[in-house]
């Protein structure tokens, strides 16, 4: 075999360890990308579910409470029928 021979062989041998190793690296590192955001909608939904359940715990005191108290939804109005502020003349 010639020179120029064992040199190209060599350079493409080379050349293909090269994109071997790179194309693996390349695939570790989407699966580790993918896994991260596998764990960050893991996340998400315990985080959604923690406050789903703290509404639900406030619905039902807000319940409770609207049981043992007298609430009132509308504002009493001001005496003298004028507002504050007001000149009546």
């Amino acid at each position: 075999m010639s020179r120029a021979s064992k040199l190209t062989l060599f350079g493409t041998s080379c050349m293909a360890a090269a994109i071997v190793v790179g194309v693996h690296y390349s695939q570790r590192a989407e699966k580790a990308a993918m896994h991260a955001g596998v764990v960050r909608d893991i996340e998400q939904q315990r985080v959604k579910k923690e406050r789903q359940a703290d509404f639900e715990m406030q619905k039902a005191l807000e319940q409770e409470y609207k049981k043992i108290q007298q609430v009132h939804n509308t504002v009493p109005p001001v005496a003298g029928g004028a507002g504050a502020g007001e000149n009546v003349a």
